[in-house]
């Protein structure tokens, strides 16, 4: 069975971010793909600084770093800031990319994002997206920029429109297709 490992660059209360990796999980958990979500919070780490390194890597960016080379899925929900991404995903990512072997080159990556403007994260994600690539990270092709946030989900947590459902539906069939497992 093919594993997926989901999780958002947000760790707000009510984060729209994090509905939208739920909605995601649900929607590979019914392509038969084993779900396993988690939030970054969990996975507690300084700021990142080459100082801190000979001192000892942070057990939570070797844990996360391990949970990536383990799935043959790896799905981010971010937010945009300013633009680019969160300072926790960008962290997260930044300590992940110093293990080895190399957390990158495994899983099949999709990255989707929910934002208060129109556009849904589009700049922010062409950054996760060129960062995640540069890395050696395989990308599928569909991006999931949904937005405005307050229109993007009902009261179930499921999305609204129609064409954001099966453009979902679209990187499942990719994520399930193109992944190993």
């Amino acid at each position: 069975m093919k594993t997926a490992l989901t999780l958002s660059g947000s760790i707000r209360k009510g984060s729209v971010n994090t509905m939208l990796q739920a909605q995601m999980g649900r929607k590979l958990t019914e392509a038969g793909v084993a779900v396993n979500a988690i939030s970054l919070g969990d996975f507690p780490m300084p700021i990142f600084n080459e100082d801190l390194e000979p001192h000892g890597v942070p057990e939570a960016a070797v844990q996360l770093a391990e949970l990536w080379r383990s799935h043959d899925i790896v799905f981010i929900a971010s937010p945009e800031y300013n633009g680019g991404l969160t300072p926790l995903l960008v962290n997260a990512v930044t300590w992940v990319s110093r293990q080895r072997p190399s957390p990158f080159r495994h899983a099949i990556f999709g990255i989707g994002g929910v934002s208060s403007g129109k556009y849904g994260t589009i700049w922010g994600l062409s950054h996760l997206r060129e960062s995640l690539t540069k890395m050696g990270a395989l990308v599928v092709p569909t991006l999931l920029g949904i937005g405005p946030a307050d229109q993007a989900f009902d009261e179930k947590g499921e999305l609204v429109e129609p064409a954001i459902t099966r453009k979902v539906e679209q990187m499942v069939t990719e994520l399930t297709s193109f992944s190993r497992g």
